[in-house]
């Protein structure tokens, strides 16, 4: 039988729980916005004329790309270390949704005991 020490304890970690949930799933929707920014970004860049002028923001300031292919190349490492970021984190949501269901259902077995 459960005390009810342990079982404000349960409650303030599915607490604790859910605010790293809520905090997950807000960082994944940002990252997902990143990579789909990104994507787009890239794909605008490669279907970019070559006669046409292309330009990056540096700062506050807007310069003349004279490298395409670097450029391209660096969007692309930086959208390959992106996705791997959201599927790690997607990885972490995974683990505290499993640890919530876990509390959720100590709790519920305490209530009922």
């Amino acid at each position: 039988m459960r005390t009810t020490g342990e079982r404000m304890d349960n409650m303030e970690q599915l607490q604790v729980v859910v605010n790293e949930v809520q905090s997950a799933r807000q960082q994944l929707a940002n990252l997902r916005a990143q990579v789909l920014e990104l994507e787009t970004t890239l794909e605008s860049v490669k279907s970019q004329p070559a006669e046409l002028a292309l330009h990056q923001q540096m700062g506050g300031v807007m310069v003349e790309v004279s490298d395409r292919e670097a450029l391209v190349k660096e969007l692309e490492e930086t959208l390959s270390a992106l996705k791997e970021h959201l599927e790690r984190f997607a990885g972490r949501e995974a683990e505290l949704l499993a640890t919530y269901d876990q509390l959720k259902q100590m709790l519920a077995g305490s209530e009922s005991a």
